[in-house]
């Protein structure tokens, strides 16, 4: 089932471009089937057949929009990042100004989780199949996974100097625990076992009381 939200990376861009609309349209429909089926079938088993079908196109005509398959899942995984970044900032940024360190932190555990499992099949996608990129396509994705975990490496550091974090965690290991928790979500979560509301539930709690005294 595809998830509820378009990207705003990709809108964004449309915006920023004289081509024609309904070229533009179709480009962003066959991305949209793309992050679906890669975000369920993963980059082995992704077929441009499927993606067709999903898009409700025949198959060539995905070539006019990119030139291979791994161009179309190069963009797919690139456009959930910058997704993923994109809502994270914005939710920090309307964060209330008498949040705390850990505030921002569990702030930044809801975004996550809601963006990965509810939101974007984009975000999914590029949280499920990080680790099977060829190198040949991994460039855009690592310099924006940089930038992502960049973010975040900002507000451990900031709980560690305001004492919100304990004393006796190291502030990188501790994101990149929280971090990798919360991406295995992706792996295990089904609508069937627990609603997204009781996941960030769980998700703030546990992380709350593992980073702090």
């Amino acid at each position: 089932m595809a998830k509820k939200s378009g990207s705003p990376t990709l809108a964004t861009a449309r915006e920023g471009k004289s081509a024609d609309k309904k070229s533009a349209r179709t480009r962003t429909r066959i991305l949209d089937a793309a992050a679906q089926v890669l975000s369920a079938k993963g980059y082995a088993g992704m077929r441009l057949s499927d993606v067709a079908e999903v898009a409700e196109l025949q198959a060539p005509a995905i070539y006019y929009y990119f030139p291979s398959r791994d161009d179309l899942i190069e963009e797919v995984m690139w456009v959930g990042l910058a997704d993923m970044r994109e809502f994270l900032t914005r939710a920090l940024d309307s964060a209330p100004a008498d949040a705390t360190a850990m505030d921002r932190i569990l702030l930044a555990v809801e975004t996550h989780l809601r963006h990965e499992l509810e939101i974007s099949d984009y975000a999914t996608a590029a949280i499920r199949n990080s680790g099977q990129l060829p190198e040949h396509i991994r460039e855009r994705h690592d310099a924006e996974e940089k930038k992502y975990g960049a973010v975040w490496r900002d507000l451990f550091r900031r709980a560690a100097e305001t004492g919100d974090l304990r004393d006796d965690l190291d502030p990188y290991l501790a994101q990149m625990l929280v971090m990798g928790t919360l991406n295995w979500a992706a792996e295990w979560w089904k609508p069937n076992r627990a609603t997204i509301d009781r996941v960030v539930t769980a998700a703030r709690s546990y992380v709350l009381h593992a980073l702090t005294s």
